[in-house]
């Protein structure tokens, strides 16, 4: 899941659409969507590791 989001930031997607193409995969909220506010924080995390 993280790394589509990622592929779809570096596209200029809005992280609202981002989170409209996601779905949980695994755990307790398997098959839900994410918040965009859950979406944010990741596509922010991930791009502080890798520095862009």
């Amino acid at each position: 899941m993280a790394a589509f989001a990622r592929s779809l930031r570096a596209n200029a997607v809005p992280v609202p659409q981002i989170a409209q193409k996601l779905v949980i995969a695994s755990g307790k909220n398997k098959g839900q969507r994410p918040s965009v506010a859950t979406v944010n924080r990741e596509v922010r995390r991930l791009a502080s590791r890798t520095g862009t």
